[in-house]
């Protein structure tokens, strides 16, 4: 993993790139990790300088997305939509977790606050039960800190950081 500058990031900003990191350093099996906003953007992400090399050479593979956080962002996002949409119609109430176990990974989506999500994309290799439990870890030590304020600097900082790897 990549680690992202935090150079003029407020300290909330500062905990939860550390908070990212230390999830994905700590955790066996996990291929990248995205949060995102309850309107889809990507607010903070394990491998922002992947995003744009996964923009460019997307053409070239034949095989789909294979760990980019931006395309984790959008799976999770419409992941996110489509399981309130479900659970609004079955009136069970909101949302906690997803998890969708394929043959080569996994993938795991959970709400952290306001609508905001953090999903992780796993190895098939990786210990289910591990995953969440620090997944939940993470969600309980952000939720309470993700404010607007906060989510508007994120996504200035990850805009900034895309803009200058573009030039």
């Amino acid at each position: 993993m990549t680690a992202p500058s935090t150079y003029g990031l407020s300290s909330e900003a500062r905990n939860l790139h550390w908070l990212l990191t230390n999830l994905v350093e700590e955790v066996p099996g996990i291929q990248s990790v995205a949060v995102v906003s309850s309107d889809g953007l990507l607010l903070l992400s394990s491998d922002p300088g992947h995003a744009e090399e996964a923009r460019q050479t997307r053409g070239a593979r034949r095989g789909g997305p294979r760990g980019s956080s931006a395309d984790l962002a959008t799976i999770v996002s419409g992941i996110g939509s489509l399981t309130v949409g479900a659970a609004k119609l079955m009136e069970f109430g909101g949302v906690k977790h997803t998890m969708v176990a394929m043959e080569e990974g996994s993938l795991f989506v959970m709400s952290i606050s306001d609508g905001s999500l953090l999903g992780v994309h796993g190895s098939a290799e990786c210990d289910m039960s591990v995953v969440a439990y620090h997944m939940a870890l993470f969600v309980g030590r952000a939720g309470h800190v993700l404010t607007p304020e906060l989510r508007a600097e994120l996504r200035q900082s990850l805009e900034a950081s895309s803009t200058g790897s573009a030039r």
